[in-house]
């Protein structure tokens, strides 16, 4: 049975020492620090001066995302650690490289960069709100008695601290070297930026050798998984902004800005000994998403961007 199969995950453990875990969060952080050189308070100022678009995409991804999240997994009815895995992605803000991926769409690349920077301070909250409270959700619904395999414990005090030193801390201390040294930041925010993708790419597939055995084994459970779960995602920001009658530049940047989300700030708390300590199901379907929202995003990217927009407004 194909649900039997994925119980596998639950007891899975990963290869991944406290070592490892140190290198990921200062990778995650040398990331954050990345984006939040090019995050300027006029961004935000822009947002509260013209505040639809962005508050559509703010709702789309930490309000719309997450519930639609878990009537997913309720439909599914996957195993709890694939469950939480997907609640979990669900709950995190949105990747870095969707500005990227929205400049190539030809997209509203400055509303982009303005709901990442928005998003990524929201998160501090806002993910551990959501997953406490949309996982609080599941863990009620599913019924224990049917032989829960991992148990929910849901601790948003010890994710909000480890959001605190994973975003708060290294996206503080990028944009103030940006405002200090702004000649500097402009000389190198594009090396970094470049350096920061390589960096964690590479540490990605290090990580990938070193449980490649269980990857190769167990892949194949959650991939379709994943690429429904990625799917309703970009769906739900294109079908909101569409309802909402956004300009199609703003439709391209929501959808992009949905349907990439930060998995790499997932991986670091499921690795976290305090949360998590590295639960397979919820690990496997966090390392997927990474890699096929990328492929998912280029792809609509590289699609829009031979698709013109002949006029476009910042509404």
């Amino acid at each position: 049975m194909f649900s039997d199969s994925l119980e596998l995950l639950d007891n899975i453990r990963l290869n991944f020492n406290q070592e490892s875990l140190f290198i990921l969060n200062i990778t995650l952080a040398f990331v954050m620090f990345g984006v939040a050189l090019e995050l300027k308070t006029e961004k935000f100022k822009r947002v509260f001066m013209n505040p639809k678009s962005a508050l559509i995409g703010i709702g789309a991804q930490f309000f719309l995302l997450p519930l639609l999240t878990l009537s997913l997994v309720l439909i599914l009815n996957p195993t709890p650690s694939i469950a939480l895995g997907m609640i979990l992605v669900a709950a995190c803000p949105g990747g870095n490289i969707s500005n990227f991926m929205t400049s190539l769409a030809k997209g509203n690349t400055e509303l982009s960069v303005s709901l990442t920077a928005v998003a990524d301070f929201s998160a501090l909250i806002m993910t551990p709100l959501n997953f406490a409270f949309w996982g609080g959700i599941y863990s009620t619904l599913y019924s224990t008695g049917s032989g829960l395999i991992i148990p929910i414990e849901i601790d948003p005090i010890e994710m909000f601290k480890t959001m605190i030193i994973l975003l708060g801390i290294p996206l503080t201390i990028g944009m103030i070297f940006s405002y200090k040294f702004p000649r500097i930041t402009s000389k190198i925010v594009k090396p970094i930026k470049i350096a920061s993708i390589v960096i964690f790419a590479s540490y990605v597939v290090g990580a990938l050798a070193l449980n490649w055995e269980n990857f190769y084994k167990y892949v194949h459970l959650v991939f379709l998984i994943v690429l429904i779960h990625n799917a309703l995602a970009l769906s739900t920001g294109f079908s909101i902004a569409k309802i909402f009658k956004l300009s199609k530049n703003n439709v391209r940047t929501i959808t992009i800005e949905t349907g990439i989300q930060n998995s790499g700030l997932a991986l670091v708390l499921i690795f976290n000994p305090n949360l998590f300590n590295g639960n397979g199901g919820m690990a496997f379907i966090a390392a997927l998403w990474g890699v096929w929202h990328i492929i998912s995003g280029l792809a609509i990217s590289g699609f829009w961007s031979r698709k013109p927009i002949l006029k476009s407004t910042n509404e």
